[in-house]
């Protein structure tokens, strides 16, 4: 399983920036995809992820409102979509996906069996 995470770059405080987290080898319909930052010196946070098998999306305080999850079935693909972007949201972004559990939360990044290798974002101010 190999999950790609792209769309990265340098964005100004204030713009837009969409990720996209592409999957070979695993279907994410039924699928629990997660996205998560680091960035330096920080702890790995959680966003927000999105349920495929309930059709439902769950955020952590860290997406305030200015991140969407999403997902295109027709291309096995799920987007972070990122407004308003503050230089605090400078990271390394990272994808990951779970088969199927129940979840009233985010999961924690340990309840993720797959993982992309991450696209930095940068916010300059």
């Amino acid at each position: 399983v190999r999950l790609v995470e792209s769309g990265g770059g340098l964005a100004q405080a204030g713009g837009s920036l969409k990720l996209s987290c592409a999957a070979s080898e695993f279907t994410f319909d039924d699928a629990i995809i997660g996205w998560f930052r680091q960035a330096p010196g920080k702890e790995r946070e959680g966003i927000g992820c999105i349920d495929n098998s309930e059709e439902k999306t769950y955020y952590t305080n860290s997406a305030e409102g200015r991140f969407t999850v999403s997902y295109d079935r027709t291309k096995n693909t799920v987007y972070l979509q990122m407004s308003s972007l503050k230089p605090e949201d400078t990271a390394v972004y990272y994808c990951a996906a779970s088969t199927p559990f129940v979840i009233v939360q985010m999961p924690s990044e340990y309840e993720f069996d797959y993982w992309g290798h991450g696209t930095q974002v940068t916010v300059s101010s």
